[in-house]
């Protein structure tokens, strides 16, 4: 028994040691490997070993000679630094030159023929028929004022009366001192006729009896002043006046308007001469009266073109029998021009204006299929021909076919080959007669 257990520890004994010896193989063989590889790097050293510049920098002081190899190392990471940065960029372009363009939100809209009523439009001043501000030209205290402010008033109706009293006093005078000096005249006449009195007494007196008569007729008109009349019928203005208020010559005292037929006065412009003509219709609209609609006719056009503006002004006249449109008021005018048209429309929000041009962005299909099986909608900037405008929105009358569907809002973003995600829950305004949203 004592001998197998010796034999068996001597077993025992061998393996462990060949253990041992095959790892301390596999350890020298790394070993000679790894230097292997050192060596094989290093070679280029070496090499450098062999150069002048390596001769050079061995000459050199120890501190002039760090500090060289402190600069190489220097300029060899900022060489590196510099190289990381440019690999990161070009990396980063590529990938977003890959991912392509980002999709864009937009609303949309189909591009139909509408009907189109071809008009004129301006904006005017409404002006009436007659007009003045009243002043008696003479001085006086107000004796009786017999109109309110806002009356209707007949030709001739008295409308200011200042106190005359000695003025008429004076006219009587006058009157007087004129039956006089005729009297005087009759009976000089009758002296000459038998040459009882020279010729020239006679014609003395007959002047003092025209002066007499001129003087009556001067404190007449005086006396007519002091009782201001209405020079054609009309509304009254604003009445201030009161008796006992002294007024000056110039003080302007009252209004009087004719107010029913009243004018209006807009332009157009001069391109637009050929289309307008004496007799024409109109029709008048203004935020005071909203939705009600005045009718009137063209009554005179201007013979000249205002330099300026090189606009050409028009008078219309209007029928005001409710007297609802007043003097001073701004107006909205429209003149219908021919029979209705199909035109192609669109919004407003729709055209993009440009110094080159007006362009619009239409949705584009491609080939390519989106995640719901859809194919892909594409922008496509393309260059119209923009007519006149109604409300909100704008005729086309090139670049453009019907059907094609239209980018709305949202072209801010957009650029040829934009992907587009089409999102309809909010349109921009497409009215052709809009009006304002009410609180």
């Amino acid at each position: 028994m004592k001998l197998v257990e010796t034999l068996k520890n001597k077993v025992l004994h061998l393996l462990k040691t060949w253990q041992v010896r095959e790892k301390l193989c596999l350890l020298w063989t790394k070993i000679k490997n790894t230097y292997a590889r050192i060596a094989q790097k290093l070679r280029p050293y070496q090499r450098f070993k062999n150069t002048r510049a390596y001769a050079k920098l061995m000459a050199m002081t120890e501190m002039r000679r760090r500090m060289t190899v402190m600069l190489v190392g220097v300029f060899l990471l900022l060489g590196l630094i510099f190289a990381f940065n440019q690999a990161k960029t070009m990396l980063i372009k590529h990938f977003i030159s890959s991912a392509g363009l980002p999709p864009a939100t937009v609303s949309t809209t189909v591009v139909q023929f509408e009907e189109w009523q071809p008009m004129l439009s301006s904006v005017g001043n409404i002006r009436a028929y007659r007009g003045v501000e009243l002043s008696t030209g003479v001085e006086g205290l107000v004796e009786m004022v017999p109109v309110k402010s806002g009356m209707d008033v007949k030709e001739g109706s008295l409308l200011i009366k200042l106190v005359d009293a000695a003025e008429v006093a004076q006219l009587q005078s006058l009157k007087a001192q004129a039956e006089l000096a005729k009297v005087i005249n009759e009976r000089d006449k009758q002296q000459l006729a038998i040459q009882a009195i020279s010729k020239n007494v006679f014609d003395t007196s007959a002047a003092d009896a025209k002066s007499k008569r001129a003087l009556v007729q001067q404190q007449e008109a005086l006396i007519v002043k002091k009782n201001l009349k209405a020079p054609f019928s009309g509304r009254v203005g604003i009445v201030t006046l009161n008796p006992g208020q002294y007024v000056s010559p110039s003080e302007k005292l009252m209004t009087l308007q004719t107010i029913d037929p009243i004018f209006i006065d807009f332009t157009l412009p001069q391109s637009t001469v050929s289309a307008i003509n004496i007799g024409q219709s109109i029709a008048l609209s203004t935020d005071a009266y909203k939705g009600v609609i005045f009718a009137g006719k063209i009554t005179a056009i201007s013979p000249k073109v205002d330099l300026n503006t090189r606009n050409i002004q028009i008078e219309a006249l209007l029928a005001n029998p409710d007297k609802k449109i007043l003097p001073g008021m701004f107006a909205n005018v429209n003149i219908d021009l021919g029979d209705k048209v199909k035109l192609l429309t669109l919004p407003l929000t729709a055209v993009t204006y440009n110094p080159y041009g007006s362009t619009v962005f239409i949705a584009k299909k491609t080939e390519r299929l989106g995640k719901d099986g859809q194919p892909v909608l594409e922008a496509q900037q393309v260059f119209v021909t923009t007519g006149s405008t109604r409300g909100d929105q704008v005729a086309i009358t090139k670049g453009l076919e019907a059907g094609a569907t239209v980018v709305t809002s949202g072209q801010l973003k957009l650029k040829n080959g934009t992907p587009l995600i089409i999102n309809n829950k909010v349109l921009p305004a497409n009215s052709p007669n809009p009006k304002p949203q009410e609180n």
